[in-house]
């Protein structure tokens, strides 16, 4: 017996409408419900959105592969490989084996605790310069300190973060059913690839203490057996990724947190009481409504699940936000809970071989930023005509949140 219930077209999921971005919790729903694997023949995209495919899903790089890209018009559309920059994310093993095992040399779990300071001084830096009755909470704080942090790791000049900041979002904006990158997107991507170029010869005739220059001088195992050092466009795709999804996540996140506290303001009172309580509710944060909605991935030969058939070299979405709001999974899963038990099955930042590598980067800032924020905001409400969603290519969250400050 099938578990596809509905024909699929009788479900309109369109990851680049609208209606989407303004809510997609309802379409996922009716996925996990009705069509848990799905195929969009407009775009000719598969998906799927229970936990228990997904997350297997996305361990089983031997199934689907990263290899084409990581968005539907990546994998739709993929350029040749000569003219791509490099990026783990876009890799299988072995290739993305040996690059992951170089770059935790850098990412080191010692090195992120030492980044608290910094991390700490730049976010009181931001939240100082906020009227403390009135502002908007991510287009004057949350959007502006995470790429200062990131930025600063790499050894950005600080008068170009902010700069590369905006290159680095154009590209990821889309208007409503537009899939294809749009020409300020193109031109912003030509001029942040020409920042780093720049940077990277810089950097290589006079190393700093950052990572980029670190990054230079690390040696790769190659596919022949070899080591090497790594090229200007291998180093360029670590630091692009490394900033894009760095300044990102983040302040979606707070963004999101904004928005959901204000509906559940005995949990903010809860949380300012009682700040032990910040780790839990960033992940709870993360899985209730995290910013990522899905990855994609290319189907390397025939899957089959539910009694339906996945052709091989199809595009797939593992809808990440979907899986994470499963009931069959998670109890009582559309409550938000900022005490709910952490059992380490988000999926909030990736999952398997491409899990962040930003992961305790992004929740020592969350941590640290949410610790902040209570005590800007003890109390507030949002000026809900202000708020704006973001459009962007499988990310959500907002790019306006205005709030007015009681004390």
């Amino acid at each position: 017996m099938t578990d596809t219930l509905v024909s699929d077209d009788a479900i309109d999921f369109d990851p680049f409408a609208a209606h989407f971005h303004e809510d997609p919790h309802p379409i996922y729903r009716r996925l996990r419900d009705e069509a848990p694997v799905y195929h969009n023949p407009r775009y000719g995209f598969y998906a799927l959105s229970r936990y228990a495919d997904v997350a297997p899903a996305m361990k089983d790089f031997d199934a689907y592969s990263s290899a084409r890209g990581v968005t539907l018009e990546q994998v739709l559309a993929p350029e040749p490989p000569d003219q791509r920059i490099p990026m783990i994310i876009m890799m299988d093993p072995p290739e993305h084996t040996r690059m992951r095992k170089l770059v935790n040399k850098v990412f080191t779990p010692r090195a992120i605790a030492e980044l608290e300071p910094m991390i700490t001084a730049t976010v009181r830096e931001f939240a100082e310069r906020l009227d403390p009755e009135r502002f908007d909470l991510v287009e004057d704080f949350s959007t502006l300190f995470p790429i200062e942090v990131i930025t600063t790791m790499l050894g950005v000049p600080r008068e170009d973060r902010q700069q590369l900041r905006a290159w680095l979002a154009a590209p990821l904006e889309r208007a409503p059913g537009q899939m294809e990158l749009s020409e300020e997107g193109k031109a912003a991507v030509i001029e942040s690839t020409m920042f780093y170029a720049r940077l990277i010869a810089e950097r290589r005739a006079n190393p700093q203490d950052d990572m980029i220059s670190r990054l230079i001088e690390v040696e790769v195992d190659r596919e022949d057996g070899s080591s090497t050092r790594l090229s200007d466009r291998e180093i360029l795709g670590f630091a692009a990724l490394l900033a894009g999804a760095g300044a990102e996540t983040v302040a979606k996140v707070l963004g999101i947190a904004t928005v959901v506290f204000a509906d559940h303001p005995d949990q903010w009172q809860a949380m300012r009481a009682d700040r032990s309580l910040i780790p839990g509710a960033f992940e709870e944060l993360l899985r209730y409504d995290g910013p990522v909605q899905y990855d994609v991935r290319y189907s390397r030969r025939d899957i089959t699940l539910h009694d339906r058939t996945i052709p091989a070299e199809s595009p797939v979405l593992m809808l990440l936000a979907s899986a994470t709001r499963d009931p069959r999974s998670f109890t009582d899963a559309e409550r938000f809970d900022i005490t709910r038990p952490f059992t380490g099955n988000n999926l909030g930042l990736g999952y398997g071989i491409h899990r962040c590598l930003g992961a305790a980067l992004a929740r020592l800032e969350g941590r640290i930023a949410l610790d902040a924020m209570l005590d800007l905001m003890p109390e507030y409400e949002l000026d809900r005509s202000g708020l704006r969603r973001a459009h962007v290519t499988s990310v959500g969250g907002w790019t306006n949140v205005p709030v007015r400050v009681h004390r």
